[in-house]
């Protein structure tokens, strides 16, 4: 265990589990495990194995499983094996070579490794802040990471530590204590998840346990506005036996809970005035928890039937049926930031067709089409810059997209840039900012049109549509189901431009270039 100092003005916790003893790595001024370099499993066709790096490798897998063991000391100079989503990473030394994070700028920076199938287990890591200033700043770990942006964490802050739940924007703190060490020094974080309950530790003192709704996923390190450094990362199974694998995807059926002690992000009731066209109702297929975060309903997301890594642009000509396999960037397509310009994971042709796809995280930027294309039954788990970006120069162009559904879209689900008509029916989409929005400033403007009907968005939710009227723009909402939201969600009207920024000119449909009819509040 690395040396840490000792910590001061924290609550009495609950005496922790026992921490396993370490030896000490020769040479070295802290404590380490032994090093016998890392160890990893992967899955493939449904069963672990084992991959073997330079510097010699063990791993403990289980065969028929998802599960396995999973440690990293990063000796080997590299960190192979994991997924960046944002920040600069690199293996430096450390006394030890280490994983450091040297963005503090960077607002979201993410290290993820493991498997989705993951469930009850415990996992550690020492944790050094660099940089650790600012009311936003936490570096730290996180568990059961179904995607960049949902998680339980346990996270040093300036003068403390917290456990949270993270869930798109909503952030649950489930327990914290006052550390007045966060900034200095070596810690060891440890997350325990089992069955509904998460338990975190800071240098083997409790800093708080609550409820989850979370039942699966991957581990994760991360930053958010700090630099840090990460080494001794470990993973072990609860009780000595492996975690149960549950199917890829949304969770079969959740229910918002938290802890007495838990504090949520709040967010406003739906508020609306009845009339032919808006309804209010407190019944449907999908609910929104008190903390706004939102529950899809399980039965219309599909379970992956495996999952391939994409690390370059798939191009489609034609149709291509995934087969309801998961898609993932890697490479050049596994950053997960949220910059304009990346690479889509698939480019469609003029005319193509693609089916029955789940796009996870990394998403890099989704889906491009090159001009008229049929996007059917596509789901994306965790949006990266946007979902899909229609380009093209047709004005008779048409892009529909049937079916599927997107969740964790911090900005917009679907980009229109080029010209021509945008449809999308019987959609759901949960945690987004826009479902749709036509470019306010390319440089190269078009007169867009988009058609909504049978959607379903679960709050938080900024609008369905945003659209430029003044470029000739029109959009037609029919038969939507906003779940937490209110009438000033279905569409944004803006000033388009071809330099600068969009000035937004009215929060409601305006009855002409934007006509919303069925819009049912629940």
């Amino acid at each position: 265990m690395k040396h840490a100092k000792p910590m001061t003005t924290r609550s009495t916790p609950p005496v922790p589990p026992p921490t396993p003893a370490r030896t000490p790595k020769v040479g070295s001024a802290r404590s380490t495990p032994a090093r016998h370099g890392r160890r990893r499993a992967v899955v493939a066709g449904g069963f672990a194995v084992v991959v073997a790096a330079a510097v010699g490798v063990t791993a403990t897998a289980f065969a028929g499983s998802a599960a396995a063991s999973l440690s990293d000391d990063f000796e080997d100079g590299n960190s192979s094996g994991w997924s960046k989503s944002g920040g600069s990473w690199a293996v430096v030394a450390d006394g030890t070579q280490v994983l450091r994070q040297s963005d503090a700028g960077s607002a979201l920076a993410r290290q993820f490794a493991g498997d989705s199938g993951w469930t009850d287990y415990t996992f550690s890591a020492a944790v050094k802040a660099v940089s650790l200033t600012g009311p936003g700043a936490a570096a730290g770990i996180a568990a059961r990471a179904g995607g960049a942006h949902q998680f339980d964490r346990l996270v040093l802050v300036p003068g403390g530590a917290r456990l949270e739940e993270v869930r798109g924007s909503t952030v649950t703190v489930l327990g914290s204590i006052s550390l007045v060490s966060a900034a200095g020094g070596w810690h060891t974080l440890r997350v325990d998840v089992s069955g509904g309950t998460v338990s975190g530790f800071v240098d083997g003192v409790s800093v708080g346990s609550g409820s989850t709704v979370l039942t699966a996923g991957r581990v994760g390190l991360l930053t958010t506005g700090s630099a840090a450094s990460f080494d001794d990362v470990a993973v072990t199974a609860l009780d000595g036996v492996p975690p149960t694998a549950s199917p890829s995807g949304p969770s079969a059926s959740v229910s918002a809970t938290t802890s007495s002690s838990a504090t949520t992000t709040p967010s406003s009731s739906a508020t609306a005035t009845a009339s032919s066209s808006v309804t209010a109702s407190s019944s449907g297929p999908a609910t929104a928890s008190p903390s706004g975060s939102s529950t899809v309903s399980p039965a219309s997301w599909p379970k992956a039937t495996g999952t391939t890594t994409l690390t370059a642009t798939k191009p489609v000509s034609g149709t291509f049926d995934g087969g309801n396999v998961e898609f993932i960037g890697g490479g050049a397509l596994g950053d997960g930031g949220q910059d304009e310009g990346q690479d889509p994971l698939f480019e469609l042709a003029d005319g193509a067709t693609l089916a029955n796809v789940i796009i996870g995280a990394p998403a890099a930027d989704g889906v491009h089409c090159k001009g008229s294309c049929t996007l059917r039954n596509v789901w994306w788990l965790d949006v990266g810059e946007d979902a899909a970006t229609f380009k093209g120069t047709a004005a008779t162009q048409t892009m529909a997209v049937t079916g599927g559904g997107a969740m964790h879209a911090s900005d917009k689900v679907f980009q229109h840039n080029g010209p021509g008509t945008f449809i999308i029916r019987n959609f759901q989409a949960a945690d987004i900012g826009k479902l749709y929005r036509s470019c306010g400033n390319c440089s190269k403007q078009f007169a867009r049109h988009v058609e909504v009907s049978d959607v379903t968005v679960t709050a938080p939710l900024k609008t369905l549509v945003g659209i430029n009227p003044n470029l000739g723009d029109t959009a037609t909402v029919t038969n939507a189901t906003l779940i937490g939201g209110t009438t000033k969600n279905v569409c944004a009207l803006f000033k388009g431009v071809t330099s600068g920024e969009p000035t937004q000119t009215s929060s409601v449909p305006d009855g002409v270039a934007c006509v919303a009819t069925g819009i049912t509040l629940k």
